[in-house]
């Protein structure tokens, strides 16, 4: 039978392992791997200086985009599973999958392999959240194909969509879960406000 110790050793070393994947995975710079591979260019020095979906978008174009929008999402779903699958039985599966999922989002706004300069953690955020609450992630999907298909403004639709995703998880997850996407998204917001401050360009400043 399992110690207490050697349950704990064996929780400390999940953890661990969690975070140190799950920040590598992030630290992959995706969005500057296509940008520099199709255009030669830098996302941290066109546009609104974020190396993500939004100014590869604007960049880019679509079908370049539309890699750095798989990418940046595979980020946070490939984190999720790797953090589940090394979860043994008497491990908390969901608060060991935020822990991954965090890390990666740590990983791609301060990348490793990227000098430390990244993005918003938005879509990393996102691809977690489709594997740890699917249930609240459909719901905020469906919001924002909603809105976006009503009033055509995608951008506020995204917003929108990510705002209605902890009301939804409240509803059918409870406050403990919540709470955690709480702690995450708190780290976007953090994010969002440093671009502010490095770009205070108004026109830039709410993008994705």
């Amino acid at each position: 039978m399992e110690t207490d110790h050697a349950r704990g050793v064996s929780d400390t070393l999940i953890f661990s392992l969690s975070a140190l994947i799950g920040y590598l995975i992030g630290s992959i710079p995706v969005a500057n791997l296509v940008a520099r591979r199709t255009a030669g260019v830098d996302l941290r020095t066109v546009g609104d200086r974020n190396p993500g979906f939004w100014n590869a978008l604007q960049t880019l174009g679509g079908r370049s985009s539309a890699v750095v929008f798989c990418g940046d999402s595979a980020k946070g779903l490939v984190a999720a599973l790797t953090a589940l699958l090394l979860i043994d039985g008497d491990t908390d599966r969901w608060l060991m999958g935020y822990i991954g999922v965090g890390a990666a989002m740590v990983g791609h706004a301060f990348p490793l392999f990227a000098g430390w300069r990244g993005g918003r953690s938005v879509l990393t955020f996102a691809g977690g959240m489709v594997i740890l609450a699917p249930l609240p992630a459909l719901g905020a999907i469906a919001v924002i194909g909603v809105y976006a298909g009503v009033t055509r403004q995608v951008p506020r639709a995204i917003r929108i969509g990510v705002a209605s995703f902890p009301v939804i998880q409240l509803i059918v997850e409870g406050p403990y879960r919540t709470a955690a996407t709480g702690v995450l998204m708190t780290f976007i917001g953090l994010r969002f406000a440093m671009a502010g401050r490095n770009n205070p360009d108004p026109s830039t400043a709410g993008e994705v």
